[in-house]
């Protein structure tokens, strides 16, 4: 069955730090449920081979396990948890970096109909059951880690085929915008990644979306889509992710770390990193400290 070699392969393979020898290929491994975590999703394909993980963006919470694999199409802050892993049956998990320069060129090539149509905006999280012929591709790129004078050659027909299987996939429309210039997700990715680089400044909407093409009523609905939040929300979970990365080696000046993020109240930074987190952040420093950060990306 594919799934069991790629589970064998993936447990040869693991790094501590997820990477392999192979562009964008990582391979992750985890051994303990039920460790809230935060961080930025990336966009990537997330297979798992063992175990399971849920991960909540705004208000959607998606789960996937073996068998299935999770796409992310824009890189938005999540959190999440394993709810399958333990040291003697390890979470493992492939992931793929979504390049949208690859999807569009295939798109180009794509014969006509091949591809499913986006209707509407998507989500830029999206979770379904895993082809064999997926998983297979996945295997045979896994394979050539044990053949690395292959890897230039092979690894990128392979990766091609992958994302092929991806854009003529349930999810195809999805993976598909990633490729577009003008698409709509293409749009709100790019006021994403203004808002990520500028997380600390306040901004008006009505900017935002001028700057990415869009009127204000067509941004507020296709930010809301991707993203499950608001962009002053997204802006909020930012910056409160952040803080907890820097809590966990500054956990002593709480009040510097909330106005290096943003925050020019003290008390309003304590009161929404305590509704985000469950604890005020001097409580929660210590936790960090303590047992070490540790990231929440959707692979596994």
């Amino acid at each position: 069955m594919p799934l069991d070699e790629l589970r064998t392969l993936l447990a040869r393979h693991a790094r501590p730090d997820g990477t392999t020898a192979i562009d964008g290929v990582l391979i992750g491994r985890a051994e303990q449920a039920y460790r809230n975590s935060a961080a930025m999703s990336g966009t990537v394909l997330a297979l798992i081979a063992q175990g399971a993980k849920t991960l909540a963006l705004g208000d959607r919470v998606y789960e996937y396990r073996a068998g299935q694999y999770l796409v992310a199409s824009v890189d938005l802050p999540v959190t999440g948890h394993y709810t399958e892993a333990s040291r003697e049956v390890p979470a493992l998990g492939f992931g793929l970096v979504l390049q949208p320069a690859a999807i569009a060129e295939l798109l180009l090539t794509a014969p006509a109909g091949a591809v499913p149509p986006a209707g509407g905006t998507p989500s830029a999280l999206a979770v379904s059951d895993a082809p064999v012929a997926l998983v297979d591709a996945a295997v045979r790129l896994l394979r050539l880690l044990d053949q690395p004078r292959d890897i230039p050659v092979l690894a990128p027909l392979i990766t091609r085929e992958i994302l092929w299987r991806l854009v003529t996939g349930p999810q195809g429309a999805t993976v598909g915008q990633l490729g577009l210039a003008d698409s709509s997700l293409t749009h709100v990715a790019r006021a994403v990644r203004w808002i990520r680089d500028h997380y600390r400044e306040s901004f008006r909407v009505e900017e935002i979306a001028r700057m990415s093409g869009m009127s204000v009523s067509a941004f507020h609905r296709a930010f809301q889509a991707v993203t499950a939040m608001s962009p002053i929300q997204f802006q909020k979970q930012l910056r409160l992710q952040q803080a907890r990365l820097l809590l966990a080696t500054r956990g002593h000046d709480v009040t510097g770390v909330g106005h290096r993020v943003g925050y020019d109240s003290p008390s309003q930074f304590s009161r929404e990193y305590r509704r985000q987190f469950g604890v005020p952040p001097s409580q929660d420093s210590v936790r960090l400290r303590e047992a070490g950060p540790t990231p929440a990306t959707a692979v596994p």
